[in-house]
């Protein structure tokens, strides 16, 4: 089964982000809690956890390539 891994809403008025660097690349194998990339939003950064363990099979959005809105599927992780 595919998991898709969205940009969460860390803060009430957080509408988008900017994925700044991706921490795994496709077909790596994370664990549940892994940091996957970091997020800048206008007042944090953070650091996107995966909500799976499993393997990374395809990253949908490019670090630093520009802001995008909360619920962006940023890359889907199947389940080994």
């Amino acid at each position: 089964m595919a998991t898709e891994v969205i940009l969460p809403k860390w803060g009430l008025t957080m509408e988008e982000g900017t994925l700044t660097e991706w921490l795994v690349e496709e077909g790596q194998e994370v664990k549940e809690g892994e940091e996957l990339a970091s997020v800048e939003t206008d007042k944090v950064s953070n650091q996107l956890e995966s909500p799976v363990s499993g393997v990374v099979s395809k990253i949908l959005v490019e670090e630093g390539t520009e802001e995008v809105a909360v619920g962006t599927v940023l890359c889907i992780i199947d389940e080994k």
